[in-house]
């Protein structure tokens, strides 16, 4: 039922996203009188699921779930439609429109996303505001990971400032750390000492390097809030509310000391907890993804405040989002060129993941707005075949006065497929390894 859930909400936030995307060249293209001959959501290869022709267009869906496209008269596009190409331009096809009006068509799309992914963010911030945690509303601090120790961080530190300002939220002290410019914290330790502590200028990197997304982690007792049916918690008859005391006889204070310890191995461990105040022992094995099955109480760990916005307020927030998305999004993109993020790279079931296993129509639009910012700076890129490799030519052809010719287009188009193919292979099979391994 999980993979139901997630994959509805996966297939209508995308087919969301195609047909504005298309949208986006479908009505500049009406308005500059050029003939568009099919709309379709996805793929159509050899049939269609779906198709009505009304007034010179063809719409239809596809049974290959991978984009979709607007057939346009006289480009060399998808359709790879080169006898076309061969006939006399005639007035109401692509080729014979002004370069101006060919480079609006084509950002169209681009444009579409854009606007989409700041409408979404600030629909979500006027339905349903914000919510925000403040730096002394973290109760028992962060625990800090190891390598983060060597800079002088320490378990308990209660993070106040971020760059000599106070955050709006602390807990977005990790996404700062990878992808803005953190160069101080100012942190609160255990012993009452406040300390301004300098980062690394290349933090980033070492943390993308040694895979540590998650330098700081809110501490959460050890205390057990559920227990999932048939987990090796489940069978060795740990309940909700024990607090667990220590592992293989090792004293465990926070959750994170006890997720370390688990996440060591797979071998069978003895674990003490405290039930009613009486101190039980029992065996337990983690299973193959080194997890016993339970999730933490997390009762009066932080305290969360929430802020309502009217619909004014709404605007600049949501615009502040969805540049800030961009912004990030362009930042991380410089790690899919490492050894590390050829590996990295996630397709179709990745994505799928983003989406939660319940439904939460915050949560989908919330993604959804990131999907089509993401998007948007996708199509951008100048590989031919993408809406950005036909800006590339159009603007060559603006500024040197010279069009490339019908072949070379059509070279480059079907160069572009190659490597989109390629990736579409690479990512997916990413998934397809780390589904199984």
């Amino acid at each position: 039922m999980d993979i139901v859930i997630k994959a509805a909400q996966f297939i209508l936030s995308l087919s969301f996203l195609i047909v504005l995307h298309e949208l986006g060249h479908f009505i500049p293209a009406k308005l500059f009188k050029t003939r568009v001959e099919k709309f379709y959501l996805f793929f159509d290869y050899k049939f269609s699921l779906f198709k009505k022709k009304i007034g010179e267009t063809v719409y239809g869906i596809g049974w290959i779930p991978l984009g979709g496209y607007v057939k346009i008269s006289g480009m060399i596009d998808e359709s790879m439609d080169t006898e076309q190409m061969k006939q006399p331009a005639q007035p109401w096809e692509f080729r014979s429109k002004p370069a101006w009006q060919r480079l609006i068509i084509m950002l169209g799309g681009v444009i579409m996303n854009f606007i989409l992914g700041i409408l979404i963010y600030i629909m979500i911030t006027f339905v349903w505001g914000a919510n925000f945690i403040k730096p002394l509303d973290v109760k028992q601090g962060f625990a800090v990971n190891k390598v983060f120790k060597e800079y002088g961080f320490k378990d308990g530190d209660k993070i106040l400032k971020f760059n000599g300002k106070e955050p709006l939220d602390v807990t977005d002290v990790n996404k700062f750390l990878f992808l803005r410019d953190l160069k101080t914290l100012d942190v609160l330790h255990e012993d009452g000492k406040k300390e301004t502590i300098q980062i690394p200028e290349n933090i980033g990197d070492i943390m993308w390097q040694k895979g540590i997304m998650t330098p700081f982690e809110v501490r959460i007792p050890a205390i057990i809030d559920s227990v999932i049916p048939n987990s090796p918690s489940d069978k060795a008859g740990i309940l909700k509310n024990d607090k667990i005391l220590a592992i293989n006889n090792e004293p465990v204070y926070f959750w994170n000391d006890f997720t370390k310890k688990i996440t060591a191995t797979t071998d069978e461990m003895s674990l003490t907890f405290e039930r009613n105040g009486i101190q039980q022992q029992v065996n337990v094995t983690p299973n193959s993804n080194h997890k016993i099955g339970v999730t933490p109480s997390k009762k009066d760990i932080v305290t969360i405040q929430h802020k309502k916005y009217s619909f004014l307020e709404s605007i600049p927030k949501g615009n502040s989002l969805a540049i800030w998305t961009l912004r990030d999004y362009i930042t991380q993109f410089k790690y899919v060129f490492t050894k590390k993020g050829a590996t990295s790279i996630g397709g179709f079931i990745a994505i799928g993941n983003i989406f939660p296993s319940t439904w939460s129509w915050q949560v989908f639009w919330s993604i959804t707005a990131f999907l089509s910012i993401m998007l948007g700076f996708m199509n951008l890129l100048p590989i031919p075949a993408l809406d950005g490799g036909h800006v590339m030519f159009t603007l060559y052809e603006m500024i040197s006065g010279r069009k490339p010719n019908d072949k070379f287009l059509e070279y480059a188009q079907i160069t572009g497929f190659i490597i989109l193919i390629a990736l579409l292979l690479l990512a997916n099979g990413n998934d397809i390894v780390k589904l199984f391994s």
